[in-house]
């Protein structure tokens, strides 16, 4: 999933460039999907349909998860620079959660990074 609070017409364009073939991404979630309170756009999690404590959002921004604060995952802002690997330095942390859940049976709050 990506969950933006980006226009619609500019996420599309953007994700035209970063997966062509959307084999990677098949669900995308734009700005028409998000709350709106007091002219801010919020990314409600529960909207996605999937068991919060599976679940975890990865943004530069708490702001866009006020709700579901626990299942962020903090991220520098992408500032276009194609050799960034910042996502890569996540692998561990993913597989790790990944493997808890699994073990647990995703029953229980996920404790944060």
């Amino acid at each position: 999933f990506i969950f933006t609070t980006a226009k619609e017409d500019y996420t599309e364009k953007v994700l035209e460039v970063l997966v062509p073939k959307r084999k990677l991404i098949r669900h995308c979630l734009s700005q028409q999907d998000c709350l709106c309170a007091q002219g801010c756009y919020w990314k409600d999690l529960s909207r996605l349909g999937r068991d919060l404590d599976k679940l975890v959002a990865l943004d530069h921004t708490i702001q866009g998860f006020p709700a579901q604060a626990s299942n962020w995952i903090p991220v520098p802002r992408w500032c276009g620079d194609r050799w960034d690997e910042e996502l890569l330095h996540l692998i561990p942390l993913l597989g790790q959660l990944s493997q808890e859940v699994g073990t647990r049976g995703g029953e229980g709050a996920r404790e944060g990074p």
